[in-house]
């Protein structure tokens, strides 16, 4: 399988390339784990922090908007996570981003996360199940979090 994978903070383009990009092919038992993580299961993310798999860990972090998470995923290689949350989150600069540098995968997660049909159908044509579910965890997250901004009374709820 090919290398895949708010607030208005926006990365400059040049500061991306400053930093080598890692790899982010994972099993599908890592995506699941990582998918369980995301839902809030403390088991599986101390599981991916202790096995190795930090990156997966503040890419969790950053999901719930942690700005400290966000930082450390830009500043360790992994840009293209980030990018990924920023596209989910409607950053068309990161959109962009990820089609330039041929991230399609975490394209159309993004782009699912935001809703786009034919995004759903991309993934479930072109990958495989773990990375769809990966895909409807980080929307109904995310999906949660925008509901929460929107409602006075759960104000700050997810962080």
């Amino acid at each position: 399988m090919a290398s895949w994978f708010k607030r208005k903070k926006t990365v400059k383009a040049e500061d991306i390339s400053k930093v080598e990009i890692k790899s982010i092919d994972y099993p599908a038992k890592i995506i699941l784990a990582w998918a369980k993580a995301i839902e809030g299961n403390e088991q599986f993310r101390l599981w991916l922090k202790e096995n190795g798999y930090a990156e997966l860990v503040m890419a969790t972090h950053a999901i719930y908007l942690r700005d400290e998470a966000r930082d450390w995923l830009n500043n360790n290689g992994y840009p293209h996570l980030m990018a990924m949350i920023h596209a989910a989150e409607g950053n068309v600069s990161a959109q962009n981003w990820l089609v330039r540098n041929g991230f399609e995968i975490l394209y159309h997660i993004a782009m699912a996360v935001e809703d786009e049909q034919d995004s759903f159908v991309w993934l479930r044509t072109h990958t495989t199940q773990d990375i769809f579910i990966l895909a409807q965890t980080i929307k109904k997250v995310k999906d949660n979090i925008e509901e929460n901004h929107n409602d006075v009374h759960s104000f700050r709820k997810d962080i």
